[in-house]
């Protein structure tokens, strides 16, 4: 067994899977639990939790289980409606554009959720938009005045 677990210590490119490792394989050489954190610079509690998940589940109960994370403020439903409400807000007819400060306050008054400037646009860029924006419109400016405009021969 020790043989095995020496094998898996040469070959694997996981850190943390080879400390789990070589704590086992001290413990199954018969050190004890201190010794092991010692020699490897660990607490206790890591090492006797890796050594009873060991003697538990075997190997298998080392590997490093999904790491979750926080979860997302935002359910999927709000990203659509959130998603929508840029797009068809994001040119006003009436001159200006849309600012992250205006999807900030969009977000805070209709779902309750407070996010930083830097957050919105982390989730623009999962929401796959781009916070590169076309010119606004002046709210005065006459379509025909401008085709009229591109009409004068200098």
């Amino acid at each position: 067994m020790t043989q095995t677990i020496s094998q898996l210590i040469a070959a694997t490119n996981n850190g943390r899977l080879r400390i789990r490792l070589l704590a086992v394989s001290h413990f199954l050489d018969g050190k004890n639990r201190t010794q092991i954190a010692n020699f490897l610079k660990v607490s206790r509690t890591s090492v006797n939790k890796w050594v009873q998940k060991y003697l538990d589940e075997g190997l298998d109960g080392l590997k490093e289980g999904k790491h979750t994370g926080r979860p997302k403020s935002l359910s999927d439903k709000q990203l659509k409606q959130l998603k929508h409400y840029i797009l068809s807000a994001a040119v006003k007819d009436d001159g200006g554009r849309l600012q992250g400060k205006d999807v900030q306050s969009f977000i805070a008054e209709e779902f309750g959720i407070i996010y930083q400037k830097t957050n919105i646009y982390q989730i623009m860029h999962q929401l796959d938009l781009s916070w590169i924006t076309t010119r606004s419109k002046h709210p005065k400016q006459s379509i025909e005045a401008q085709e009229a405009f591109k009409k004068i021969r200098i």
